[in-house]
């Protein structure tokens, strides 16, 4: 709904200097930011750089310790979300905020529920009508009474959207809203924001993809090391210079540098696989030294494929071979095997958060570092300290909890325990989501590092420009099962949405 007519040289919500310290470190320092109706703008920093920080001070969960705010040019207290709220501003945290044992509606309307006639009495139909209504703006077909936490990623992704977009907001906060998109669904999200804009809507909006700066993006503002370092406009800078900008140095933002001509012995074969989360018919292999992609649209069954071939699902006929051993017995059978998962949501799955660095770089290796099961502090702390040091972990000690880090470092951390057990097989389930420039480059030389020393890879990615640039050749699913396969010199992003969204007999080589 278009929102009342209003001096368009005034900004709808502005933020003054704000300043915010935590024990030990200065989170922001002298901050400023205005957004203004019909604009999106774009708020641009490394993992660590105050960006969650300033949206959470916006927001009312942080109280800042100086700064102003002023909506439509009036000063304002912001003091909890409800006063937020009550402006009209809205966010979509990176962080979702769903509740996973109600269902899709009931977590939309969370809050604000809609009530009928008879007073205390929720209109239930009409919710779920409305709730259909926001999923289908994204192209989404969800059955609204399914508990959330039955949803992937990208569908938990596009849900935290429509709770958003439903609020009918003046101000609409995007935190890394297409992280876990594939790029059909990116599309539909660009062409709604573009909606909001015509109707007066002010966004502002996250991102490590620096092409959707270029894309959708009228001003922006780039923090570092919580300062404010750079407010413009995308056409008046370039890639280069905000990487530059963001990083404070030069960076090198190639993929990849070396493809394998040659790969070695098949690592990995699935032949036929059928598992119980609706995965069937799956054939394929990974060799020693080659990064194999796995792609396709939302739905299509990449992480459920992963999590078959890891033992978290039930496999229900069909072989799995790792080395031409055969692989079964679940997650643990699987590790002792040599098969490491970096998985989509790293924090949930990937890390223990209110554990430390070293008990989670150890936690995997365990049996490999001390077979003997007699734990040597010793030699913990060296193969710990080794594994900071060769991924370049951002740690004040090895005793910091993880929860606490960086999305890059804890990243890092995931991949550094798969590390420490030896695995010569892994599996990369969105291994950049929500990481910056900066940390990407060292996930892409990280990979690239495994395979040149014989390991084989799997990588699950919803980027497209990431799958053709990293992957030696890239298999494409649809509907929970293979459609094609494509060699290198036809792996290109049309190919694969070609697959992915329509079966081609005989696209398989």
């Amino acid at each position: 709904m278009p929102v009342k007519e209003r001096d368009p040289r005034i900004p709808i919500v502005e933020m003054r200097g704000v300043s915010k310290e935590f024990p030990g470190v200065r989170a922001l320092d002298d901050v400023s930011l205005a957004a203004y109706a019909g604009e999106v703008h774009m708020l641009l920093g490394q993992n660590g750089a105050g960006k969650s920080t300033l949206i959470k001070v916006l927001y009312g969960a942080h109280h800042p310790d100086r700064g102003e705010f002023l909506f439509e040019g009036r000063p304002v207290r912001i003091h909890s979300a409800a006063d937020a709220r009550r402006l009209g501003i809205a966010v979509i945290f990176q962080e979702f905020s769903l509740v996973p044992y109600l269902d899709v509606a009931q977590n939309i309307f969370l809050g604000r529920e809609l009530h009928g006639r008879i007073p205390g009495i929720l209109d239930r139909r009409r919710m779920h009508d409305e709730a259909r209504r926001w999923l289908a703006l994204l192209g989404l077909e969800l059955d609204t009474r399914t508990p959330v936490h039955r949803l992937g990623v990208a569908q938990l992704q596009l849900v935290e959207i429509a709770k958003a977009l439903s609020q009918n907001a003046r101000v609409l906060v995007m935190d890394e809203p297409t992280a876990a998109l594939s790029e059909h669904e990116i599309a539909r999200l660009f062409d709604l924001i573009r909606t909001l804009k015509r109707d007066g809507i002010a966004i502002v909006y996250i991102s490590h993809r620096l092409r959707e700066v270029f894309e959708i993006g009228d001003r922006m503002t780039v923090l570092r090391d919580g300062r404010q370092v750079a407010a413009t406009r995308p056409s008046e800078t370039s890639l280069d210079e905000l990487v530059r900008l963001m990083v404070g140095r030069e960076v090198d933002t190639t993929y990849r540098h070396r493809f394998c001509d040659r790969p070695g012995e098949v690592i990995l074969a699935v032949e036929a696989l059928h598992a119980d989360n609706g995965v069937h018919g799956v054939t394929l292999e990974v060799r020693a030294g080659e990064i194999v992609g796995l792609a396709g649209l939302v739905g299509s069954g990449r992480t459920e494929l992963a999590r078959a071939i890891f033992g978290v699902d039930r496999v229900l006929y069909g072989r799995v071979r790792l080395g031409g051993r055969p692989l079964g017995g679940g997650p643990v059978a699987a590790v002792r095997a040599g098969v490491g998962l970096v998985p989509e949501n790293r924090k949930s799955d990937g890390l223990a958060l209110i554990r430390s660095v070293e008990q989670n770089l150890l936690a995997a290796g365990l049996e490999r570092q001390f077979p003997g099961r007699w734990y040597r502090f010793g030699k913990a702390g060296r193969v710990v300290a080794g594994l900071i040091e060769r991924l370049h972990i951002a740690t004040p000690s090895p005793r910091r909890l993880v929860k606490f880090l960086s999305g890059g470092n804890q990243q890092k951390v995931v991949v550094g325990k798969w590390l420490n057990a030896e695995s010569r097989f892994f599996i990369f389930d969105e291994p950049t989501r929500g990481i910056d420039v900066g940390a990407k480059a060292e996930i892409y030389r990280l990979i690239e590092t495994l395979v040149a020393a014989g390991a084989g890879v799997l990588m699950i990615s919803s980027e497209l420009p990431e799958i053709v640039a990293v992957c030696d050749r890239a298999y494409v699913m649809r509907d929970k099962t293979i459609v094609g396969e494509l060699a290198r010199q036809e792996l290109n992003e049309e190919g694969i949405l070609r697959l992915a969204m329509h079966h081609e007999a005989g696209a398989r080589r």
